[in-house]
């Protein structure tokens, strides 16, 4: 496997990755991998909770990854990638003290000041759990300035959930309230089964609650119609929509939705904005 670098380039040159070498490698699943990272240049990396990074794999291209490590640690970053293709696939091969590139931080995050003083429901389904999880980080360090903070979170089966044991971390010293579902039951599986948003039907929302969303796009518009069934406001329902991004500064135009660039105006917005776009087919 090449440990080629790539120079550090000036931020003049946006389309051109800086070096980051592997520090730590986990599997998460049986196609799904965190990887550990660190830029070479020793620049240090910081982002905000729901952006993302464009990485390079050598020889295989590039692609769009969200962020899932903890904002408050700098330094290092992680990203959790799932093998769907030539890229992602020779990404999750990497290990401890190979190179890829990375470019960004890019795109909006998570509002988390609209959370101030309200209870907050996080919604998410399979790899979607990734973008989510910086979010999860910060509302568990700031757990007092917040009411009460509520995970849903479904995968296809108890295998492909993400994270569980920190999860399950989280739900024991108090920070979230945790409720998981899968799609398809395996042996000695005893929690609910059922799409993610059969969820809401038990969790305890109140209008002021704000809500977090990210998975497949049907999950998040059936997800946000049913917290607007429960009265939350569209101002506080906010949806992450990663699809296509190509390029990550507007160029390429393969993330535009209607008259948005999503990697530039988003990939984070409020429900009331992006709903209409989400109805017409084919958009």
């Amino acid at each position: 496997m090449t440990t080629t670098a790539v120079r550090p380039q000036p931020a003049a040159a946006p389309l051109v990755p800086r070096s980051a070498r592997v520090a730590a490698r986990r599997q998460e699943t049986h196609d799904t991998v965190t990887l550990t990272a660190q830029p070479a240049d020793g620049s240090g990396f910081r982002f905000r909770p729901g952006q993302f990074t464009m990485l390079y794999a050598f020889g295989a291209g590039e692609v769009p990854i969200s962020i899932s490590g903890d904002p408050l640690v700098g330094g290092r970053f992680e990203v959790t990638i799932r093998a769907v293709g030539a890229a992602t696939r020779r990404l999750t091969a990497l290990q401890p003290g190979a190179v890829l590139g990375v470019r960004g931080p890019y795109g909006s995050d998570w509002p988390l000041t609209a959370a101030a003083a309200r209870d907050v429901v996080v919604v998410a389904g399979g790899i979607g759990l990734a973008p989510l999880r910086p979010l999860l980080y910060r509302l568990a360090a700031e757990r007092t300035r917040h009411g009460r903070v509520t995970l849903l979170y479904g995968a296809r089966t108890p295998e492909d959930l993400l994270y569980v044991e920190q999860l399950q971390a989280w739900r024991a010293n108090g920070d979230l309230d945790l409720h998981l579902t899968v799609d398809a039951a395996a042996r000695g599986w005893q929690g609910h089964v059922g799409v993610v948003t059969a969820l809401l039907r038990d969790a305890e929302l109140g209008p002021a609650t704000v809500a977090y969303v990210c998975g497949p796009e049907v999950m998040m518009r059936f997800t946000a119609l049913e917290l607007l069934r429960r009265e939350l406001s569209p101002q506080r329902v906010f949806v992450s929509l990663e699809r296509n991004m190509k390029c990550a500064v507007g160029l390429c135009g393969h993330c535009q939705l209607g008259a948005e660039f999503l990697c530039t105006a988003g990939p984070i917005h409020a429900f009331d904005r992006v709903a209409p776009l989400l109805a017409v087919r084919e958009l």
